[in-house]
């Protein structure tokens, strides 16, 4: 049995800083822009703590991988 599974990664084709907000975008179904702009409204409201969250995902999610 094979089941196709959703996976999270980081979009290397539409980044910002490191494609984290456009990865999560694209497993959510949302317009990247949207998810920048979540991130940064918590960033003013939750302090750096987003921040650190930003950056555990970073280290986390993997690059897509490349089609060949």
């Amino acid at each position: 049995m094979t089941e196709n599974y959703k996976r999270l990664y980081r979009n290397l084709n539409d980044i910002m800083l490191t494609g984290v907000c456009s990865g999560i975008a694209e497993y959510a179904n949302l317009d990247p822009t949207i998810v920048r702009l979540l991130f940064v409204t918590a960033f003013f409201i939750t302090g750096p703590g987003i921040l650190l969250a930003y950056l555990i995902m970073m280290a986390v999610i993997p690059p897509a991988p490349i089609a060949s």
